[in-house]
């Protein structure tokens, strides 16, 4: 009976007890990253930052498991990081995929990048470095929550828009548009202006905040002589 105790150890590592573990810690951290992409509406969302990052691990796994099982053999040797590398090749086949070029914008770079770091988890998982994996996931949470809506911002404020301006009567200048502008602390530059007998329309490049974005909307309507305004 001692002897059978004595097995346990034994039997639960062939039947592979420790690497489901490792696997159950991949799906969690791949889940962590891959709920916040699906939130965010993109493709490649939880299924696939799950998938990515358990089969990673699993890989790596195997890598591991294959050089030890010809560690015995003087004449053979095997390389357990040629796996590793194979799976690092093999996401960038996936990220490549996921980076589209539409009208002169390229978009997807921050999902294949997020398909990478995912992968490099599952290695980290792979190779038993559960602390550091565990850090990686969640600076990377930080970058895509925290980082990702510190850019909008800025990139909203930095995004250049039209301001159209319609003023009733030819002889009416740019002048109160300008001295808005100005006040409201608005970058503008004059982009076309246009008259004819019974109105004049001033159009502008403009970025800014949205807040002095609604104000300049607000005020202007409510100025003597304009017509209609509007920010496209």
């Amino acid at each position: 009976m001692q002897e059978l105790l004595g097995l346990l150890p034994a039997w639960t590592e062939a039947l592979g007890f420790p690497v489901l573990g490792r696997l159950l810690l991949a799906t969690i951290l791949g889940a962590a990253i891959g709920l916040e992409r699906e939130l965010a509406g993109k493709a490649a969302g939880l299924r696939t930052n799950m998938l990515i990052c358990v089969g990673a691990e699993l890989l790596t796994e195997a890598s591991i498991l294959i050089a030890a099982s010809f560690a015995a053999h003087d004449l053979i040797r095997a390389d357990p990081g040629r796996i590793a590398a194979g799976i690092v090749t093999g996401i960038g086949f996936i990220g490549g995929g996921a980076i589209l070029v539409a009208r002169g914008s390229v978009v997807g770079l921050t999902t294949a990048a997020t398909l990478w770091v995912v992968a490099a988890i599952g290695i980290t998982v792979g190779v038993h470095a559960y602390v550091e994996a565990v850090g990686a996931t969640v600076l990377v949470l930080i970058v895509l929550l925290l980082v990702g809506l510190l850019e909008g911002r800025v990139l909203k404020a930095r995004a250049e828009r039209t301001l159209r301006v319609v003023l009733t009567g030819p002889e009416r200048g740019p002048e109160a548009i300008d001295e808005l502008l100005r006040e409201l602390g608005l970058r503008a530059e004059p982009l076309s202006m246009r008259r004819d007998p019974e109105s004049a329309e001033y159009r502008y490049t403009i970025s800014g905040a949205a807040d002095r974005l609604s104000e300049l909307l607000h005020r202007l309507a409510g100025t003597d002589g304009v017509r209609g305004v509007a920010i496209e």
